[in-house]
């Protein structure tokens, strides 16, 4: 009997598979496989220091991926018009569990981010960031499409709420990440002047703010442009990997700097990567990462629904900005930020929201021939 798929096979998974980028899921699926070799690598001294199983860290993420992986595809699946009902539900459950974390939420250096769940430590965050993009491209689109709906004033209401809720935790990463990806939709789709004159100030505004408020974001910032004014043990450690491994690296397995640095299997892993692989290494990821989001761009251009051009666009800024933001902690070109490299750090919640992001990247992003699969 001949399973394969032809041109003419009209299943679900023959339509997805000739609607489907290919170049984008093969990318991302090199991508996973990246990060299933850097925890490998990585996580093994982190666990040993920490009195856990030397596999821990990796046996962990490999339980985990056949959940993302199966997010990832199942959402790619999507139409658009389920896409965007998917984000509306997962958004309500995001802010209902952001809510639950302010309450119930364990405490870790002085934030409350995580619900412990025993098997599993939830970042309810993560999960609101794809969601609030896809949600607000819809109100944008809606108040573009529909003459008197306010969908901008709605798409406000819920940034607002949202980075109320991030700054409670305090996040400030992450409320970074959401609101550069926000602005983005919402310039895109016609922001009007006077909304542009008023924010630029008030998120200077903002930012002076957070800096005079807050002590370990003005810590941070100090750091970043006075080395010799507190500690910065976690950069030098990571520069430090960055030029023991040179060009093509000490080889797999014979970093060093993985055994002080404690964020190795995490936030940094980039400089794990570094030192066991090299520079050149280094370049090819972020080569890959590149590539992931031209491609997505590429296949937007031209895009007439307006809908999907602002939520696949903000899901592929959001993917690149969260990229950029750990490999540029990690060489020192910006303060350091505890955010994960996406697909490649460790961390349960942040594989499966980026895997469903990805999966809804894909879905908007297939080829879309007949009227259903337009809407």
């Amino acid at each position: 009997m001949n399973t394969s798929l032809h041109r003419g096979d009209n299943s679900v998974l023959g339509r997805w598979w000739w609607t489907v980028d290919r170049q984008l899921l093969f990318a991302t699926m090199l991508l996973i496989l990246c990060g299933i070799i850097m925890i490998m690598a990585a996580g093994t001294p982190v666990a040993k220091r920490i009195g856990a199983p030397s596999n821990y860290f990796i046996s962990h993420h490999l339980m985990v991926l056949p959940v993302g992986l199966l997010l990832l595809f199942g959402t790619s699946l999507l139409s658009p018009l389920y896409v965007r009902r998917l984000a509306v539900i997962g958004l309500l459950c995001s802010f209902l569990a952001l809510l639950a974390t302010l309450l119930i939420g364990v405490e870790i250096k002085g934030a409350r981010r995580w619900i412990n769940l025993g098997f599993f430590s939830l970042q309810a965050s993560e999960f609101l960031k794809p969601a609030l993009a896809v949600v607000c491209a819809w109100m944008f689109a809606e108040w573009r499409k529909e003459q008197g709906f306010k969908g901008w004033l709605v798409a406000i209401v819920l940034f607002a709420f949202s980075v109320l809720l991030l700054m409670l935790q305090p996040d400030f990463g992450m409320t970074s990440i959401v609101s550069a990806v926000w602005f983005t939709q919402f310039f895109i789709s016609g922001m009007p002047l006077i909304l542009v004159i008023i924010g630029i100030p008030l998120m200077v505004l903002g930012g002076v703010g957070i800096y005079h408020l807050f002590p370990h974001v003005q810590s941070r910032i100090n750091r970043f442009l006075d080395p010799d004014s507190g500690d910065t043990y976690q950069i030098t450690q990571s520069l430090k990997a960055f030029k023991n491994g040179g060009w093509f690296g000490q080889g797999p397995g014979e970093g060093r700097v993985k055994l002080h640095l404690p964020d190795a299997h995490a936030d940094f892993i980039f400089s794990v990567l570094g030192e066991e692989f090299g520079i050149f290494a280094c370049l090819l990821l972020i080569a890959l990462f590149v590539f992931i989001f031209y491609r997505g761009v590429r296949l937007l251009l031209g895009e007439k629904n307006l809908f999907v051009l602002l939520a696949a666009a903000g899901l592929l800024t959001q993917f690149m900005l969260q990229a950029f933001v750990n490999i540029a902690s990690s060489i020192s070109l910006i303060p350091t930020k505890g955010m994960t490299l996406p697909f490649i750090s460790y961390g349960g919640s942040s594989l499966l929201a980026m895997s469903w992001a990805m999966g809804m990247i894909l879905a908007l992003t297939r080829k879309r021939t007949s009227s259903r699969m337009r809407e």
